[in-house]
């Protein structure tokens, strides 16, 4: 049955002149969401599987008790597609191919963890050949904004990132050089063995079902978590990293799964950002948290602690003329339900803690 992209509860947003024409092509075939233990692996298993795709194949390194989201109606493997041989038995049979996996987090994992992000190069490497091999359909890469050179990212209100800014090369150390060799993997696999491949350039994303503590957490959870942590304790401040002042364009995972979708099935073979057009900074974001929680912190700031670049804002120009659409929740819709969320997990440890 030729199933297309479709609207459904799970995934908010208006419909996009590509979805209105019925454009590109279709996931009519077993479908590979490789890091589908993973934050954004989670929503879009979660996405496939409440729009009736039934041949979902969902992959990860973790055992799947560690999942954020498990789903029943994907087929769920543990593999490390490091390995040659768990990649071939992965991407077997499979039409379509999402790479998510890699070992990233949020400025304070990337930061100390160069090593760590830049190893993940071999995972795309041995996933791209591969399918490949299999003769997949089509491949999509998830990149970063963090390919961007960092002079670009030097003022708050710094430009809009183009995708044509990611050369001349100067990426991000270990996480961005990674992420710019992945997608010129892609292009190189395309051009020398024929599978189509697409690539998505990701500007922190946020959502609930992720990483919330323990370091890989980015801004809005870690953010949510300092504020619950705070109510929980009766405590009146919380700590801020940076001046707050940097600025981010967000992107709500609902709108980042739907997007992915699009340029999985679309026609545009170069890299496309992916993110808001709500550029905010992380004062203003902790301001709508603090709004949701019904509470005000004194804020105490942290300037040795890692703050990433100044300014980050994805230029959607791309997008839209590719689409006809791009992201639009909203800050504040999309926060709310991170915050509730976060809330309820920080809940959950305090009782435990109390009970232990």
């Amino acid at each position: 049955m030729r199933q297309y992209l479709a609207r459904g509860p799970e995934c908010r947003h208006h419909e996009s002149e590509y979805e209105r024409g019925g454009g590109g092509s279709v996931l009519d075939e077993r479908v590979l969401v490789a890091g589908a233990g993973g934050f954004i692996g989670g929503h879009l298993v979660k996405y496939l599987a409440g729009q009736g795709f039934s041949r979902i194949r969902a992959v990860d390194i973790k055992p799947v008790g560690q999942w954020f989201q498990v789903h029943p109606q994907a087929e769920v493997m543990q593999l490390d597609l490091r390995s040659p041989s768990a990649a071939r038995q992965a991407v077997d049979g499979c039409g379509s191919v999402v790479n998510l996996a890699a070992d990233t987090g949020g400025v304070g994992f990337s930061s100390r963890s160069r090593a760590r992000c830049a190893l993940s190069v071999v995972l795309n490497a041995g996933l791209l050949s591969a399918a490949a091999e299999a003769g997949a359909r089509r491949y999509l890469f998830a990149s970063s904004a963090c390919v961007y050179p960092e002079h670009l990212q030097a003022s708050a209100d710094a430009a809009g990132l183009r995708e044509e800014d990611a050369y001349p090369a100067m990426p991000e150390d270990g996480q961005g050089w990674e992420k710019l060799l992945g997608e010129r993997m892609c292009r190189y696999v395309t051009e020398e063995l024929g599978l189509p491949t697409r690539v998505a350039r990701y500007f922190s994303v946020y959502g609930s079902h992720g990483p919330w503590h323990g370091g890989r957490e980015k801004a809005p959870a870690a953010l949510c978590r300092k504020v619950a942590e705070a109510i929980h304790a009766g405590a009146e401040e919380i700590e801020v990293w940076g001046d707050g002042d940097q600025t981010r364009t967000f992107l709500h995972v609902d709108d980042c799964v739907r997007g992915t979708l699009m340029i999985l099935q679309g026609d545009l073979a170069t890299p496309v950002n992916l993110g808001s057009p709500e550029l905010v900074s992380v004062n203003q974001l902790l301001d709508v948290i603090e709004e949701i929680a019904g509470v005000r912190m004194k804020r105490r700031y942290n300037l040795g602690a890692p703050a990433g670049v100044r300014g980050r804002r994805s230029d959607n120009a791309l997008l839209r003329s590719a689409f006809g659409w791009e992201p639009s929740i909203r800050l504040r819709e999309g926060m709310a339900e991170t915050y509730r969320w976060v809330y309820d997990q920080v809940s959950a440890r305090t009782l435990t803690s109390r009970r232990g």
